[in-house]
């Protein structure tokens, strides 16, 4: 049974933040591969100011071009929305019986994961690596058993502020990939 990452995401729009972490989880740690879920509606943000999502995905897919090992997944564009990660795990457990996922997550997510829909039946059914988030304040672990805490890098960049520089007319060039930002520019 292979083991995939799921790093699930607006990517409105993907930075290299979301692809160093990607290719941390699919290089350094188990996973056979990371899939880049991306998020029609995440139930605990504001819909208003997404980019379409067929778009998103296809920023994503143009920033992984190329990486075997990462893969961008719309599974949840065809579930009920807002999304809930329970609702996902059991579509694609569906789809893919003969794969054992892995939650991937920020410190910060890893708090308020027990106010997630289905949370008790989240933590008891799939393992959970959590990377470290800037301000985001430290968690007990223990609280979690099937969450581990990985060295992976720490990195202060959002979509906001990627959005915000577009807004503003800076440069995003290195923030995101360059076919990512081609495209952005447009």
């Amino acid at each position: 049974m292979s083991r995939v990452g799921l790093l699930f995401g607006s990517f409105n729009p993907v930075h290299i933040g979301h692809l160093i972490l990607a290719e941390y989880f699919a290089t350094r740690t188990d996973l056979a591969e990371v899939w880049l879920v991306v998020t029609p509606h995440n139930p605990f943000k504001a819909a208003a100011g997404l980019l379409p999502d067929a778009e998103r995905l296809r920023l994503v897919q143009l920033a992984i071009a190329g990486n075997p090992r990462l893969r961008a997944d719309d599974v949840e564009f065809g579930l009920p929305r807002p999304s809930y990660t329970i609702a996902t795990l059991d579509a694609l457990r569906q789809r893919h019986p003969a794969t054992d996922f892995v939650l991937l997550m920020g410190a910060d997510n890893l708090a308020g994961l027990p106010r997630w829909q289905e949370a008790a039946r989240l933590l008891a059914e799939i393992d959970i690596y959590v990377y470290p988030r800037f301000g985001s304040t430290p968690v007990d672990v223990a609280a979690f058993p099937r969450a581990r805490v990985l060295a992976a890098p720490l990195l202060d960049i959002s979509a906001t502020y990627v959005r915000e520089s577009l807004r503003t007319g800076r440069s995003i060039r290195y923030l995101v990939p360059a076919a990512v930002e081609a495209e952005l520019l447009k």
